[in-house]
């Protein structure tokens, strides 16, 4: 259960951020109904993470196992819970979302995806980046999908990082 009450779309602010939220993704999410305590908060959070989503250039396989990894390493079940799905249906196999948390011993993950895997943990564990696992991205990425890369794994890091503290899972009732 979430350590705060879900808001409801009660005022005129959230309602006109929550319309958004339905329009952009189907349903008014668990983590957009507590983002609505804070109408700004959430019209921003939904404006950047719609960015990362929709409007980058990243391919969508790379975006999601970036999602995913970045929810295994945190523990945030609610959000492999919602991308598990998107992940699939962007081109992952069952396989490679079985395997990502233990992906360098996996052999189903090519040199890119390697690449970027390592990426994502050491920027989601240590934040500060070695050059060798940079220039390992960089080789292979151009630059704007290297900064889309990185703010796809800030982005998911600092959602992960609001639904642990705030103890926002699926199966909680509204």
């Amino acid at each position: 259960m979430a350590r705060l009450p879900y808001a409801t779309p009660d005022t005129p602010a959230r309602s006109k951020v929550a319309e958004r939220v339905i329009a952009e993704r189907g349903s008014l999410l668990h983590l957009y109904s507590m983002l609505l305590h804070s109408a700004p908060i959430a019209e921003g959070w939904l404006t950047y993470l719609t960015a990362i989503r929709q409007k980058s250039t990243l391919p969508g396989d790379l975006r999601e196992m970036v999602i995913m990894r970045v929810a295994h390493i945190n523990g945030a079940s609610y959000e492999a819970d919602q991308h598990k799905p998107i992940a699939l249906n962007e081109g992952m196999s069952l396989h490679q979302l079985d395997c990502l948390q233990d992906w360098e011993s996996a052999d189903c993950f090519s040199t890119l995806q390697r690449a970027v895997l390592a990426y994502t943990d050491m920027m989601t564990r240590q934040v500060q980046v070695s050059d060798v696992v940079f220039q390992s991205v960089a080789e292979q990425l151009p630059p704007d999908n290297v900064v889309e890369l990185t703010a796809t794994i800030a982005a998911y890091n600092m959602v992960s990082r609001f639904l642990e503290a705030l103890q926002i899972h699926s199966h909680d009732k509204d």
